[in-house]
C-alpha cells in the first residue's frame, strides 16, 4: 500500500467504529481470557488496539510495525523481571496486526509463530468476528508462552496490567 492510499486510510477508513467492534465487554473478555492462562507460563501479554494513525504520522513513514514498537515501549512492555513481555498491536484503519515480543520470549519463539497467530487473527477480523479473533489470538499467544516459557513452578506476580489500552 502506497503512502497516500495508507493516509486515506487512515484519514477513512473504518477506524471510527473502535468502540463499536471492541466494546467494554469484549475488552472484559479479553482481560479474563489474558489473566487466565498466565500462571502456565514466565510471559507476560499486553494488547493494545489503536484506531488509527495520524495523518503526519503516515505522511512521515510511520507504518505499523514501528507503531507496535512505539507501543511497546510507551507501554512499558519489556519492563518485567524475564524480558518476557508480548504486546498485541492491532491497527484496524489498516487492518495490520503486530505481535512484538521482548528479548526473554523472542530469544524462543519464532517470528513464524507470531506471524500464524497474526494470520488466524486477521482472518477472523476480516469475517467480522472482533471477539473471536481476539480470544482465539490470545489463546495462541497463551500456548506458545506456555511451550517456549513456561511456568517454573515459583510464585509469578503479574507485572503489567491484562486489560487491553484503547489508543
Amino acid at each position: 500500500m502506497s503512502r497516500m492510499q495508507r493516509m486515506l486510510t487512515n484519514l477513512f477508513g473504518s477506524w471510527f467504529q473502535l468502540h463499536r467492534r471492541f466494546p467494554a465487554a469484549l475488552l472484559d473478555e479479553m482481560t479474563a481470557a489474558i489473566a487466565a492462562d498466565e500462571h502456565t507460563h514466565r510471559g507476560e501479554v499486553r494488547f493494545a488496539i489503536e484506531s488509527r494513525l495520524a495523518p503526519l504520522a503516515v505522511l512521515e513513514g510511520l507504518d505499523a510495525p514501528a507503531r507496535a514498537r512505539q507501543v511497546f515501549a510507551q507501554l512499558r512492555v519489556w519492563d518485567t523481571e524475564h524480558n518476557s513481555g508480548v504486546l498485541f498491536y492491532v491497527l484496524m484503519a489498516e487492518q495490520r496486526i503486530e505481535i512484538v515480543a521482548d528479548r526473554g520470549i523472542a530469544a524462543r519463539v519464532t517470528t513464524v509463530e507470531w506471524e500464524a497467530i497474526c494470520a488466524r487473527m486477521r482472518d477472523f477480523y476480516a469475517r467480522g468476528q472482533w471477539r473471536e479473533g481476539s480470544l482465539a489470538g490470545i489463546a495462541a499467544a497463551h500456548a506458545l508462552l506456555a511451550q517456549h516459557f513456561p511456568s517454573d513452578g515459583t510464585d509469578n506476580p503479574d507485572e503489567l496490567p491484562e486489560r487491553p489500552v484503547l489508543l
